[in-house]
């Protein structure tokens, strides 16, 4: 796919680039391909469907002709595209955030159904900021805050914020590091979970482009549920909350955690769309 003479109008490129893609192992390559060229061309699907026989100029042919090498080389559409959709709410995502999931959302459906009385939240580990963002949404009454280690993925989900007109205060440090002495109504975390020895065999979009620092869970994957579990009492108001994404299969082990480490109230478990136990959580006793 040349700029020369030759003219590439908007079906013939996407037919050449849904062989090409396919060819590279991407699962989706015709709808991948339609997103990266409306993207390319200011336009939503429906304007690229009325529109399969203009031709490229050479710019815009050179712009998207860069964006599928990329997602060739198996670099994840979203951090091509710069965004990703998250309870209907858009965030802007970079290599230095995880790429919210739409599993995650059911950490924010539990979060917000046990929130309605919580004066002040705060989401542990929070990259692009999809949780807290989407908690602040939902409950403007609550005051929101939110941690994570990276400076870059506070940056990230800052502007986040700001893009979703919602008011998070947001703090670099490590977990409870920089609250001494702040109690919460209610805690919540999606932390990296992925055993250490997984990491090398997930999915290359996930295992070469992600932040390694957000997946790695230890040797069991637990290693952050620990942490948390075992500190979090010292920064909860009395019944305060505490709620967990888990990877699949990790439920039975965190709800145990969760007993053992005082939150022996009101334990829970909740499935995501495909039947996977997703969130867990209970409170304080």
């Amino acid at each position: 796919m040349t700029a020369n003479a030759e003219k590439w109008d908007v079906l013939k490129v996407l037919n050449w680039t849904k062989g090409y893609l396919a060819e590279k192992g991407v699962e989706n390559p015709r709808l991948e391909a339609e997103w990266m060229l409306c993207e390319a061309l200011s336009l939503d699907r429906v304007g690229l469907y009325l529109n399969f026989d203009k031709p490229l100029s050479d710019a815009e042919l050179a712009l998207y002709r860069g964006m599928v090498a990329r997602r060739g080389r198996r670099e994840p559409l979203q951090y091509i595209l710069g965004s990703q959709e998250f309870m209907g709410l858009e965030f802007r995502v970079t290599p230095a955030v995880l790429i919210p999931r739409h599993d995650t959302e059911v950490l924010v459906t539990e979060a917000v159904k046990r929130g309605e009385a919580c004066r002040s939240i705060l989401d542990i580990g929070t990259g692009s900021g999809c949780v807290a963002v989407a908690v602040a949404k939902a409950l403007p009454e609550a005051e929101v805050f939110t941690v994570d280690v990276s400076a870059d993925a506070i940056e990230v989900a800052r502007g986040n914020a700001e893009r979703n007109g919602v008011t998070v205060q947001f703090f670099q440090g490590s977990l409870f590091e920089p609250f001494a002495g702040k109690r919460f109504d209610m805690l919540v975390s999606n932390p990296p979970y992925i055993t250490s020895a997984d990491l090398a065999t997930l999915q290359q979009e996930v295992r070469d482009f992600e932040p390694a620092g957000a997946l790695d869970g230890g040797g069991d994957g637990l290693d952050f549920y620990r942490r948390i579990t075992a500190d979090a009492p010292a920064y909860l108001n009395p019944g305060g909350w505490l709620l967990f994404e888990v990877g699949a299969g990790q439920a039975g082990e965190v709800l145990e955690l969760l007993n053992s480490g005082g939150f022996s109230n009101e334990r829970f478990s909740q499935t995501d769309p495909a039947g996977i136990e997703r969130v867990v959580g209970g409170r304080l006793a």
